[in-house]
């Protein structure tokens, strides 16, 4: 893969909202550079048009396999749409982070696991033809359900924040908005 990376228009996302960004390979700016597009947007890899008025998702991280989004910040943005952006910018950076460090710790642990079984049965990690040794499926199985177990509890503790602090935020916003109300009528 070259060290450079371009932008590749990929279309839009389900909701036509966000416009959808994939890395492609090439050795100057290529078509990215041509259309004006900047480099990249805050170490992501990618960065949209200057001249775009939509949020913006690229490819996925190599570590969370999370797409990040590079949320569009209209000119004459008001306060509340700023608390907005900003509060969807800290939830993608808060997933980024969790996933990340979920995903780090799921390949040590599997590679640790596959490495004592393999002992166990007085096998290397690598087999007489150099390819790399493997369990299988239901000695794997084992592996899933122990790790699931093992971070029940963080896995819960990242659904409840993320859905109750999306609850209270939700609240706020339409508070501050002055939002939907209910009127009551006495009988």
């Amino acid at each position: 893969m070259a060290a450079a990376q371009a932008l590749r228009w990929g279309g839009r996302c389900r909701c036509g909202h966000h416009r959808l960004l994939s890395s492609s390979s090439s050795a100057g700016g290529g078509p990215a550079a041509e259309r004006g597009e900047r480099r990249e947007s805050a170490g992501l890899g990618f960065s949209p048009p200057a001249h775009s008025h939509n949020d913006w998702i690229g490819p996925p991280d190599k570590h969370s396999n999370l797409r990040p989004v590079i949320f569009y910040a209209p000119p004459e943005e008001s306060p509340l749409e700023r608390r907005l952006r900003e509060a969807r910018q800290e939830a993608q950076a808060c997933d980024q982070r969790f996933w990340a460090r979920h995903n780090r710790a799921f390949r040590q642990e599997k590679e640790e696991f596959i490495y004592s079984r393999l002992k166990a049965k007085g096998l290397e990690m690598r087999d007489e033809t150099g390819q790399k040794a493997t369990l299988n499926a239901e000695e794997m199985a084992d592996f899933y359900k122990e790790f699931l177990s093992k971070n029940f509890r963080k896995h819960m503790q990242y659904n409840r924040g993320r859905h109750s602090g999306f609850a209270f935020w939700c609240t706020r916003v339409l508070s501050l908005w002055g939002g939907p109300r209910c009127v009551v009528k006495g009988a």
